[in-house]
């Protein structure tokens, strides 16, 4: 017995921009990743596949350069566990310009770094909605929106709206973070389904975050 849909399909095309086809198309997603997790992944993800982008890079900071310093594990751990995370996952790579650099991570001396050595490639830059509201106070701002293109992403409990230029992808809001990890493995709780398998196996074998 044939089955009839009670609501037609209707097929919805994204919106995408004509890019160089000579130029690579490579999205960042900086962040401390203390530890990575799935929605820091699926955000990559998703900005790559709606983007149609080569790639998108995770990249660890060495040093956040926020006025309240955070505290943060050795970078060794955080780039094992993006290494873990990410095996197997296609279009996503990490990218450690800024641990090899150490110090203080100010995205605009980073994405200068990249474009002068990296002159064939188009930068997309990857910030939560919950950032974009600060981007006025962003290192070099005017100067850093002529070199990269910020694609903002929707967070849980935040609606941002910039006069900066900004392309905005929908992703499944998940609210996950890093801080929740942590808070859970203190307490003695399994975050289970909050970061990949591996990961989990890798902090409980380093003994982080207790």
């Amino acid at each position: 017995m044939a089955i009839e849909l009670l609501t037609p399909f209707t097929k919805v095309e994204l919106e995408t921009e004509v890019k160089d086809k000579n130029r690579k198309q490579v999205g960042i997603l900086g962040g401390n990743f203390n530890p990575v997790h799935n929605a820091h992944l699926i955000v990559a993800d998703q900005v790559r596949q709606q983007l149609g982008l080569d790639a998108v890079y995770l990249m660890p900071e060495y040093e956040p350069p926020h006025v309240d310093e955070k505290e943060t594990i050795d970078e060794k751990h955080r780039l094992n566990m993006l290494l873990l995370a990410i095996n197997g996952l296609e279009g996503l790579d990490i990218e450690t310009i800024e641990i090899e650099r150490k110090g203080k991570s100010y995205t605009y001396d980073t994405m200068k770094q990249l474009t002068e050595a990296n002159p064939d490639t188009d930068y997309y830059f990857i910030i939560g909605a919950d950032m974009v509201e600060y981007l006025p106070k962003w290192h070099r701002i005017d100067e850093l929106v002529e070199m990269v293109q910020f694609v903002g992403v929707q967070r849980p409990k935040y609606k941002a709206g910039t006069s900066y230029p900004v392309i905005w992808v929908d992703v499944p809001l998940m609210d996950i973070s890093s801080s929740n990890i942590r808070d859970f493995i203190k307490k003695g709780r399994t975050p289970n389904f909050m970061t990949p398998a591996p990961v989990l196996d890798y902090i409980k074998k380093a003994g982080l975050y207790k």
